[in-house]
């Protein structure tokens, strides 16, 4: 739902935003089809992404979601101590980012999406699994990729 967002504030700062979850950034959507798409549930303009990357005064100035389903785990299969919804699916792709950016000092937003990408891809085959191949093609950057995380000094 984007109808509050222009509510929120945050003066000069602009993050970049990486939202999970399904069709926050699903951007072929309008008000003339909300009842062919079943899963836009409401009549809306423009995905809750592309609104708060336009958002004068606010927003973000890039936004990483998913333009459809984006898909999740649960529970701790492989019973190593660490929760499933951050080994695989999203909570994978989206951690890969925040290293590549934070660990591997990939500060050109492309180039960690990029990473990111890559690194699932090689741990998980996309044509081993549809979902894979899904989380890797609706998985979407809605900014400039040549953005330097941060800005320059």
């Amino acid at each position: 739902m984007t109808y509050n967002m222009d509510l929120l504030h945050n003066g000069e700062k602009l993050p970049v935003v990486s939202v999970g979850g399904c069709h926050n950034s699903e951007f072929n959507i309008s008000l003339l089809d909300f009842q062919k798409n079943e899963w836009t549930y409401q009549p809306t303009y423009e995905c809750w992404s592309w609104h708060l990357v336009k958002m004068p005064g606010g927003g973000s100035i890039a936004t990483i979601g998913y333009a459809g389903l984006g898909y999740g785990a649960t529970g701790d299969s492989d019973k190593d101590g660490i929760p499933d919804c951050v080994q695989y699916n999203g909570g994978y792709i989206e951690s890969k980012l925040f290293e590549a950016y934070g660990q591997d000092g990939k500060d050109i937003l492309g180039e960690a999406f990029g990473q990111a990408e890559t690194e699932y891809a090689n741990s998980f085959p996309p044509m081993d699994d549809q979902i894979d191949c899904k989380t890797i093609e609706e998985w979407v950057l809605l900014g400039d990729p040549s953005l330097k995380i941060g800005g320059y000094s």
